[in-house]
């Protein structure tokens, strides 16, 4: 089985993305994510760049990394100054890690007219960076920049860039679709010509500019590249990188290459969504292997043909990459779905069981009251186990009350008062939001955190609302759809009523409850 090697670029290129911004925190978390995914170098950024840079490369190695290795990233030495007296590569060498990725123009038309020096030139500035770190005991890596353009107009100078680089003493070189706009035929037979160019490893790096930076790296592996990068989100410069999240299931599952070890692919999806947690980007519900939507069923013979063998319907059995699959409930599905989501909470009960028949009764009241499940698998769970008897409420409201204030203050548009009981005791707290339902979420979540203390970790991640009967005007029922996140999962539940905190509140009621008895049942489970 070969090996891939599998560069994260989430710190440095992921961080190029437009609306994304890591603290020094966040940074180290994401290297604490990647590490334990098993990816085998994180590419952290210049500590050069910016003084928070060079604060992580100093914090990072602080921490106890098991299966990473951390890479600073910078160019090549500048037109007509030594490396030796470059302080972008003093700075590179100031990181103390044991790789360096650096980058050099491989298209003659960026030389000439961007950089603007000889293509000579520019050939000593990537030789002669390449062998000043490998003399100082530097694993390199040279990014060749725009090389695919490059090899497109100037195949002989493209080419003549990674030899420059090979004669320097770097051990890979990495072929960069850097303008996104190559086609899978051409990274192909590219890389092949590439492969054979040059004595050393091969690696790609794609960007998604023409929505092929998946399909590319995959063409480029079977071509000979052993070197992926990526990020595993797919976040990046424009239109975003390759998504190592697709990418290395791609490799490993489907063509038997070793990416990440075979246990470390359970972890795919949970790390996929935590780090766009902590960018606070939502992770695509669509997206390949870790996206909620990836393994959801709607159609009805779909899923009667998936619970009778998930094959029918599925490339792979969504546990291998830590996702789970969806029976989707709605007006296209049929019993055998809702009987899929019972047997979840009761095995023995049957397609004609009175539970059964209860649970479809009890959905249709509440679609004719304008819920909808589609979107709010965790508001159905609740409805299943308050028909089958497996459902305490873990907490009781007395009472609330919200106060809107006039004129609009960022933080502090409302405030909310309530009064919860938890097992005979009461608690009375209020909070400040912005806005009612803001203000009361956070008033909720305050009072149950005396009993809980999980509660802390929970967070609206979305808000959606839904006007039922647009002729009753501002009578009209409306569905409130809230998306939870306590930093690893996240559920989606839903209220209606005619009046938007009402139907708010029961959204936020059932998001809370969702999370508690989860807890509960995790924890009794490893009591047994």
């Amino acid at each position: 089985m070969k090996n891939i090697c599998i560069l994260d670029s989430t710190l440095r290129d992921g961080a190029q993305s437009e609306g994304i911004s890591f603290s020094l925190e966040d940074k180290l978390k994401i290297v604490k994510a990647l590490d334990d995914l098993g990816v085998g170098i994180i590419e952290a950024g210049n500590p050069g760049s910016n003084p928070k840079d060079l604060e992580f490369f100093s914090r990072v190695k602080m921490l106890d990394l098991k299966n990473s290795k951390i890479a600073a990233f910078g160019s090549t030495r500048r037109k007509g100054v030594l490396a030796e007296d470059d302080k972008n590569l003093q700075s590179l060498l100031d990181a103390q890690v044991d790789i360096i990725v650096f980058f050099g123009k491989c298209w003659d038309f960026h030389v000439t007219d961007i950089i603007q020096t000889s293509l000579e030139e520019n050939l000593d500035m990537i030789k002669q960076t390449a062998a000043f770190f490998k003399e100082r005991g530097k694993e390199v890596i040279f990014d060749a920049e725009h090389f695919f353009d490059g090899y497109k107009e100037n195949p002989d100078y493209a080419i003549s860039c990674l030899k420059a680089a090979a004669d320097g003493g770097t051990g890979c070189v990495v072929l960069c679709d850097t303008n996104g706009g190559v086609f899978p035929r051409e990274a192909f037979e590219i890389t092949k010509a590439a492969a054979s160019a040059v004595p050393v490893r091969i690696g790609i790096h794609c960007h998604n500019d023409c929505g092929m930076a998946d399909a590319n790296t995959v063409l480029a592996v079977e071509a000979g590249a052993g070197h992926v990068q990526g990020t595993v989100t797919g976040f990046g410069e424009r239109c975003g990188n390759a998504s190592l999240s697709a990418a290395i299931p791609n490799l490993q599952i489907k063509m038997g290459f070793s990416c990440i070890k075979e246990e470390n692919l359970q972890k795919l999806t949970q790390t996929a969504r935590l780090i766009s947690e902590i960018a606070n980007v939502w992770l695509s519900e669509r997206q390949p292997y870790a996206g909620r939507s990836a393994f959801s069923h709607k159609g009805g013979m779909h899923i009667d043909a998936v619970v009778k063998n998930p094959r029918s319907y599925e490339h792979i059995d969504p546990e291998r990459v830590g996702n789970v699959r969806k029976l989707l409930t709605s007006e296209v599905a049929g019993r055998s779905t809702i009987l899929a989501k019972i047997q979840r909470l009761s095995p023995g009960i049957s397609k004609d069981s009175p539970e059964t028949e209860a649970v479809i009764k009890r959905l249709k009241e509440l679609e004719y009251q304008g819920y909808q499940f589609e979107g709010a698998e965790s508001t159905f769970e609740l409805v299943i186990r308050k028909e089958l008897g497996k459902y305490k409420p873990l907490f009781e409201l007395v009472n609330f009350k919200i106060v809107g204030e006039q004129p609009y203050e960022e933080g502090s548009s409302a405030t909310a008062m309530i009064k919860i009981k938890v097992d005979g005791m009461t608690e009375i707290t209020a909070a400040e939001g912005d806005g009612p339902v803001n203000a009361l979420d956070k008033a909720l979540r305050k009072a149950l955190e005396v009993f809980y203390p999980q509660i802390a970790s929970l967070r609206l991640t979305d808000y959606k609302v839904r006007v039922m009967d647009s002729k009753s005007a501002t009578a009209s029922s409306v569905r409130v759809l809230i998306e939870t996140t306590d930093g690893v999962d996240s559920w989606t539940t839903v209220g209606v009523s005619k009046d938007i905190i009402e139907a708010s509140w029961i959204a936020l009621v059932d998001s809370v409850e969702y999370k508690l008895i989860k807890d509960i049942e995790i924890k009794f489970k490893a009591y047994l």
